[in-house]
């Protein structure tokens, strides 16, 4: 079984403080704040990450997909809009967009849409965040 590790630390008061966030395997160490998290500030935040684990997770799984399907991509290209609502009952991840693009030989779009669904309910990243709403919009390029 896999152990993946990531650290974070903060320093001061909520909407003064700030602090870094870093992956174990040190690919990434980077700076966040209030201002990077609720408004428009320098630096990254927890909903980024995840977007950018998310992405890579579904991208891998659409990947697993296709080819056990017998269809090796080209390319997968996937983001992730993660929507962050701090209104009425405190700040919360409402809605993660997953929005796909593969270059995939020998597949048609009908394919193509089944295989992304299927990435989906099964990439683990999502399985994780069920308790998110996750939607799709998977075409080929």
């Amino acid at each position: 079984m896999a152990i993946r590790t990531a650290s974070a630390r903060w320093g001061g008061s909520l909407q003064e403080g700030d602090g870094t966030m870093a992956l174990g395997s040190g690919a990434y160490e980077g700076p966040y704040s209030f201002r990077s998290r609720f408004q428009d500030g320098d630096g990254t935040n927890p909903e980024e990450l995840i977007g950018a684990a998310h992405a890579g997770c579904f991208s891998m799984a659409l990947s697993a997909v296709l080819g056990e399907g017998g269809h090796t991509p080209d390319s997968i290209e996937t983001s992730a809009k993660v929507h962050f609502n701090t209104g009425e009952g405190g700040p919360k991840i409402e809605r993660i967009e997953l929005r796909t693009r593969g270059s995939v030989p020998g597949i048609d779009e009908a394919g193509f849409k089944e295989a992304a669904e299927a990435a989906k309910a099964n990439c683990p990243v999502s399985q994780a965040l069920t308790g998110v709403e996750i939607s799709l919009d998977a075409a080929l390029a």
